[in-house]
């Protein structure tokens, strides 16, 4: 394996994970994955297979990877075995073995490679090397194993096998399996290298698992390992704290609200570990700006007090003779001339400065200063890293007088958006470089290769943003000093084991930032899912009673569209912001069903599961949908456009068939108008109308992936001024999260039946009364008129309701989740 770390305890972690991996029988996981994770999968004895189901507490190390490990190669299995979409094909290479080593029990193959396999094959690939090419449905081959990819080298492949794990016990006797010592054969046999040919076909990548692992491994070694452990932590002694400057601190109270400022505060506290909770639409990343600015000013607070040094420690006091000789030892001029005046030239020009038109100015702070904190930040995904550093790159942070700056930022790992180019790792180097080869011709330099610029830019830099994963590459394990700060957001998108591999770095202090009823973690294996593996470390020691400082001001939403959520996933605990509704309101608004919150109920509506996908589709739905559409934009012609409108469903099939359908009766391509997505496909985006069609629609009291409470939440929390469910309420009501809304609909008049023809719907009689009623004379009133500023009567004003938006939580795109390459989390079944 291409190992990420160099350090003993990361160099036993990797053989124990290759050996592990290596080992395994391709065709024999095929089987047992199959038997495990079938329509039975949450009636499997999880002790049988060694497997252990997530706890909020541990009482040590070993009861930790107890539980971890075995579910994180439960996870490598699924991995593994998970199918691929459609449209991938997966070639067999012929290869041919050119020479073959052997250290610590691992066979070092070498074996051809074309350069245009370059993009294809990279270090920590899976390959299934086998002697036959194996088709399906064809016989199993005799001679086959895995082998990892440890690097490339032009036109060779570098691989590492295990070829001494696999035992099988016949009788008393035990006997290595014969597909092993056929391989082993194979690769090591002293004929001409183009008799020693085999296939491969790439399998998977196991880079982020494997760090993934690596870092599990090393939860011992954590400063935080008994917080991890046990979820508590001692209150830090008053002396631990930092402060910041008066005038940054000032500017932090007048431009947070409360919550905010409690959650900046916390972490000036200098605790080890600080969960910031943040439902949609209350500045979670401008609190992790005002974060940034905090830690990056700070001093401890018993260095400061009102200017002047206080607490500082004291020799013991001297006598005042001794004093004296001190002092004088320390200023000679004092007692005699200044040394300085012996040295000063003669003509006295030289060495003096003028002050006048010289005064000192307040520093400015630029990319070359030097901070005491270094931080490294962090997230689950590479979008949801690029949405934290372009608001980094738009916004800046506040120096100790409130000035905005851009401090140095350098963001590292694969697939940087284009609007954070300016920073990316790879056009560093490239400018680097760049000067490099100017350097050279002018003064013949030697050019710097490019691992040794990279290690340069990230020592200079204040602030590194990477993704979960990458920050556990070689890349950061050769700085000259680590992180200080660790700031992890959408903290409960990632399985624990990914939280801590940016631990491993170092760090003093962590922000774990996110909220767990949002979108989940994403775990591909349904046993392990079972068992708690998705769980996130935010979760686990929430759950644990560990303190959470929740943002509880929320300034996107409508009102009437943070009621629900409010009141069903944060115990009421959200409130608006100043002038939201006023800020979120429309001109739709007039017209009941284009309401702030509206519930369609499509009952005649039926799903259907196309064969061989594994998702749903319910095409009922998809026309209601397309006449909605249809009807809002001819009315607002303002909202046709991506930008302004999404149309949102948890099932990737129903996404195509919306897209597919979208084209046929419009003649254009929907992305250009229309933003049509997954749940989990929405993140970053705000609109300000969402149409959310739930697709399940059934006499078996089933709704599967619907029911998770968490997408549920995110569905509804898009839009800024309106969301419109489009469902079977009677389905859906079987669910105690959807009972609650379609009741919460009701109860508000803002829940319509829809039957066929759903043209009959839009018609001219019915259209009327959805439209607001007349208003009466201001003579009739018997009161001043009020319509000239816009404000309506309160019989009237029911109408004129708004929505708001939500904060979009980073999520990857799901939609491998259960390996049917759907994302609905079904796996092909109902998950009930």
């Amino acid at each position: 394996m291409a190992a990420d770390k160099d350090k003993p305890q990361d160099e036993a972690s990797i053989y124990r994970f290759c050996k592990t991996i290596l080992g395994w029988d391709y065709f024999r996981l095929l089987k047992e994955f199959s038997q495990k994770n079938n329509k039975n999968s949450k009636n499997v004895d999880a002790s049988v297979l060694g497997l252990k189901e997530v706890k909020d507490i541990y009482k040590d190390v070993d009861d930790y990877l107890a539980t971890f490990e075995p579910l994180l190669f439960e996870e490598v299995k699924a991995q593994i075995i998970q199918k691929k979409d459609d449209e991938e094909v997966r070639d067999w290479k012929l290869r041919l073995v050119m020479e073959c080593g052997e250290v610590d029990e691992f066979h070092l193959p070498a074996v051809t490679y074309n350069a245009e396999e370059e993009e294809q094959i990279s270090p920590n690939d899976l390959l299934l090397l086998s002697k036959e090419e194996f088709k399906e449905g064809s016989k199993l081959p005799t001679t086959y194993a895995f082998a990892l990819v440890e690097h490339t080298q032009p036109n060779l492949l570098r691989l590492r096998m295990y070829l001494a794990g696999e035992v099988i016990h016949m009788n008393e006797d035990a006997v290595k399996s014969e597909r092993l010592v056929n391989m082993c054969s194979l690769i090591t046999s002293s004929v001409k290298a183009v008799e020693k040919c085999l296939f491969s076909l790439k399998i998977c990548s196991l880079s982020t698992i494997a760090r993934e692992y690596i870092a599990l491994r090393s939860i011992g070694s954590l400063p935080f390992k008994d917080l991890i452990l046990a979820a508590t932590e001692k209150t830090a002694a008053q002396s631990q704290s930092w402060r910041i400057p008066r005038p940054l601190d000032e500017y932090i109270k007048e431009n947070h609200n409360v919550s905010q400022q409690e959650a900046i505060y916390e972490g000036l506290s200098r605790k080890a570990f600080v969960l910031i909770q943040g439902p949609p639409g209350t500045g979670k990343t401008q609190t992790i700006l005002g974060l940034l600015s905090a830690i990056l000013h700070a001093t401890p607070a018993r260095m400061q007090s009102r200017g002047v040094l206080r607490e500082i420690q004291r020799g013991p006091e001297l006598p005042i003779h001794e004093k004296f000789c001190h002092w004088g030892q320390a200023s000679p001029w004092l007692v005699g001339v200044n040394p300085r005046d012996n040295i000063m030239p003669i003509d006295g020009d030289d060495g003096f400065f003028p002050t006048t038109g010289n005064e000192l100015k307040p520093e400015v702070v630029n990319s070359s200063r030097k901070y005491r904190v270094r931080v490294l930040v962090c997230a689950p995904s590479n979008s949801a890293l690029d949405e934290i550093v372009v608001r980094l790159l738009n916004t800046g942070i506040r120096d100790e007088n409130v000035r905005s700056y851009t401090p140095k930022i350098v963001r590292i790992g694969l697939k940087a958006h284009h609007s954070v180019n300016s920073v990316s790792m790879d056009h560093l180097v490239e400018q680097k470089r760049d000067d490099s080869a100017a350097d050279k011709q002018k003064h013949g330099s030697t050019r710097k290769d490019r691992d040794s610029i990279r290690t340069a830019i990230l020592n200079e830099a204040v602030i590194v943003c990477s993704t979960l994963s990458f920050s556990g590459s070689a890349l950061l394990s050769k700085l000259n000093h680590g992180f200080d700060v660790a700031i992890i957001d959408e903290a409960a998108q990632a399985v624990e084991p990914a939280t801590l591999v940016p631990l491993t770095t170092g760090c003093k202090q962590v922000f774990l930032v996110g909220d767990p009823v949002q979108l989940p973690a994403t775990v591909i294996s349904p046993i392990a899912e079972s068992l708690g593996y998705g769980t996130s470390l935010f979760k686990r020691l929430q759950r644990a009673g560990y303190p959470v400082k929740m943002l509880k001001t929320q300034y996107r939403m409508h009102p009437e569209i943070r009621s629900f959520p409010s009141r069903e996933f944060y115990d009421e605990a959200l409130e608006d912001g100043s002038g939201i509704e006023d800020y979120t309101s429309r001109d739709w608004h007039k017209y009941r069903c284009f309401g702030p919150f509206c519930f369609f109920d499509i009952h005649e509506g039926k799903e259907s599961q196309p064969s061989g996908s594994g998702s749903w589709v319910n095409y009922d739905e998809v026309d209601f949908v397309l006449l909605l559409y249809h009807k809002l934009v001819s009315m607002f012609p303002q909202l046709k456009s991506s930008s302004q409108l999404a149309i949102i469903s948890p099932y990737r099939y129903q996404v195509k068939q919306f897209q597919e359908r979208f084209k046929e009766t419009f003649g254009v391509e929907s992305q250009k108008v229309v933003d049509i997505t997954t749940i989990d496909g929405c993140q970053g985006r705000e609109k300000d109308v969402a149409i959310f069609s739930c697709v399940r629609a059934n006499e078996n009291e089933r709704i599967g992936f619907v029911s998770d409470f968490r997408r549920m939440n995110v569905g509804i929390t898009r839009a800024k001024s309106s969301i419109l469910v489009v469902g079977s309420a009677s389905t859906l009501k079987h669910d105690e999260h959807w009972k609650n809304l379609v009741t919460s609909a009701e109860k508000r008049e803002c829940l319509f039946k829809v039957s066929k023809p759903y043209a009959s719907f839009f018609s001219d009689e019915n259209w009327e009364s959805m439209k607001p009623k007349p208003k009466p004379k201001v003579e009739d009133r018997g009161v001043q008129p009020m319509d000239v500023d816009g404000q309506h009567d309160n019989e009237t004003n029911a109408l004129y309701a708004n929505t708001g938006d939500a904060d979009q939580e980073q999520a990857d795109d799901n939609d491998y989740r259960d390996g049917d390459g759907d994302g609905d989390g079904d796996g092909g079944f109902d998950a009930d």
